[in-house]
């Protein structure tokens, strides 16, 4: 039986139309039957042109999302030679001042979690920025760094942005208050 199949089958293929590579054929709009075929409600069988029909698609959308990752600040001591020379400590103690409620992304340097539900956020012109965040979160949810989409102006702005932990935690930014350091 299955010869007599193999046999057959090249013959049928060669009764069927032939198309070039480029062609596409078009579904009939809804409601029309394709030309020789019959509907389906006369004789209940499909056509070989309705296997042959490739979908139409009206709209395709592409979709890019930017995720920025900000990791922890990395540790201070510097190994080598250099590491046994003397540096200044980290202040105890900073006061907290206004500043604008954005900071661009790519200037932050790294993050280190606070007391509280605030981060403190280390950036490269050597400036330290404290991030409040909302009442609900916890500041240690952010050990390792955080998540935050990049927006189409390049800022990490208070009362606007997510910021995202890898263990799950999502927290909106309430302020950003520039920490200068106490003098004793």
């Amino acid at each position: 039986m299955n010869g007599l199949i193999a046999m057959a089958l090249p013959v049928a293929l060669l009764a069927l139309p032939a198309t070039a590579p480029g062609d596409a054929m078009l579904a009939p709009p809804p409601g029309e039957a394709a030309a020789g075929t019959q509907p389906d409600g006369a004789g209940g069988a499909l056509g070989f042109e309705e296997f042959r029909t490739i979908p139409v698609q009206d709209q395709v959308r592409i979709e890019r999302r930017v995720i920025i990752r900000v990791a922890p600040r990395q540790p201070l001591a510097p190994q080598g030679f250099v590491g046994d020379l003397p540096r200044d400590e980290m202040p105890r103690q900073f006061e907290e001042r206004r500043m604008s409620e954005c900071v661009p992304v790519k200037a932050i340097a790294g993050v280190q979690v606070d007391k509280g539900n605030r981060l403190i956020l280390f950036m490269r012109d050597r400036r330290v920025v404290g991030a409040s965040l909302e009442s609900s979160c916890r500041a240690r949810d952010f050990y390792s760094g955080f998540y935050v989409e990049r927006n189409e102006d390049g800022m990490l702005c208070a009362r606007r942005d997510r910021l995202q932990s890898r263990s799950g935690a999502s927290c909106d930014v309430r302020h950003l208050r520039r920490l200068v350091p106490v003098k004793d």
